[in-house]
């Protein structure tokens, strides 16, 4: 295949695409909006599962490595009750199908697995364009344009490119998410560190949870949940990280302390990351010349699955372009085909989660759930 394939976004999705046509030989430009690999936090840890996110790993040829940033011990989960009683401790004894990484970390060595120049950063998208034939212009906002016969928006969230394919837009569903972080926290907070445990901590109750893993090191990082609308939000002042983070916690007034602690001895400023979701079938005509992957094309509330399938999305849409070298809508009719229903049922297997582990009897959900899934 000779056509230069021009990817939007490097994110896991679309430097996983660009690792799987880089193994084939074909030329693939990426396309980044930071400035550099290090110019933002890549976020928390990741369960990387082994029916999609290793399976990809397998098609860019990158397990041994993969292998060498697994953090022993982090498939430990515990859930708590809100006094701190624990429910359900399953330790992590090396034969879970879900080993937990760095984003960060995996995100740099599918970096460093490209060729140099593969990706061009600081090229923020401000607009793209059909020209006809299957053809698009990109253009960036430094005025900048790149004309390609196949572009794949791997954009995120608020992807420039899924308007050339999808009127649909992502909505808020009804959940948000307050991070914070503790550091040395075994040192600086032993009662929290030793609540959240080796791994995952899980406290659900009805409409909330507080949650956090245990990163690299000592560093625990908080995910509160809280089944709130917008405007609830809108009511705190975030810039005031005091204010914030007490507002935060009275809504587990009454917990243990060890739990709030999490909120109110963060070492960070509490950042809010509203949850927003595409439809659950959400799918589009064929349009010569362009698709997406990963979040541009299914993005969902926050279900453990997004960074998995993002990658599976790369490595199956490489596969499929290297299968049919002298027919590009070949590739990306069989790679949609497949992609459509895949990330349906994972969309409505996360709402579902997200219906029914919060209601009263939220933490015995939570447990049967964690039970289902170590089934699988």
């Amino acid at each position: 295949m000779t056509t230069h394939v021009t990817i939007i976004g490097a994110g896991l999705g679309g430097l996983t695409l660009a690792r799987v046509l880089h193994l084939h030989g074909i030329p693939t430009t990426v396309y980044e909006a930071e400035s550099s690999p290090t110019a933002r936090a890549q976020g928390g840890l990741l369960d990387i599962h082994d029916y999609n996110g290793q399976l990809a790993l397998q098609d860019a040829d990158l397990m041994d490595e993969f292998r060498g940033l697994v953090l022993e011990g982090r498939q430990q989960c515990r859930v708590l009750d809100r006094d701190g009683t624990v429910l359900l401790d399953v330790a992590d004894d090396g034969t879970g199908r879900r080993p937990e990484v760095q984003r960060g970390e995996l995100r740099q060595m599918l970096l460093d697995s490209l060729p140099a120049g593969t990706v061009r950063w600081g090229h923020k998208v401000s607009g793209v364009r059909a020209l006809g034939g299957g053809r698009h212009e990109v253009t960036f906002a430094d005025g900048s344009t790149v004309a390609t016969s196949l572009l794949v928006g791997a954009d995120g969230a608020w992807s420039r490119v899924r308007p050339l394919l999808s009127d649909a837009v992502p909505e808020y569903v009804g959940v948000s998410i307050v991070e914070t972080y503790l550091f040395d926290g075994d040192t600086r907070h032993p009662a929290t560190a030793k609540a959240v445990g080796g791994g995952a901590m899980f406290a659900p109750a009805s409409g909330k949870l507080l949650g956090a893993h245990r990163e690299s090191g000592e560093t625990l990082h908080c995910y509160v949940m809280l089944f709130k609308p917008l405007e609830w939000f809108a009511g705190i002042d975030f810039n005031d990280p005091a204010s914030a983070a007490a507002r935060i916690a009275q809504e587990f007034d009454g917990w243990a302390p060890e739990l709030t602690a999490l909120i109110t001895n963060g070492d960070t400023a509490p950042v809010l990351r509203p949850a927003n979701a595409l439809p659950n079938e959400h799918r589009w005509d064929r349009v010569p010349g362009v698709t997406l992957l990963g979040d541009a094309a299914h993005l969902t509330a926050s279900n453990g699955e997004g960074a998995n399938l993002a990658m599976l999305d790369g490595a199956e849409l490489g596969k499929a372009l290297a299968a049919h070298p002298d027919d590009v809508e070949a590739a990306l009719g069989e790679y949609e085909r497949a992609m459509f229903p895949r990330s349906a049922a994972a969309a409505t297997e996360g709402a579902l989660f997200y219906e029914t582990v919060f209601d009263d009897d939220a933490p015995q959900r939570l447990i049967e759930m964690f039970g289902e899934l170590k089934e699988r």
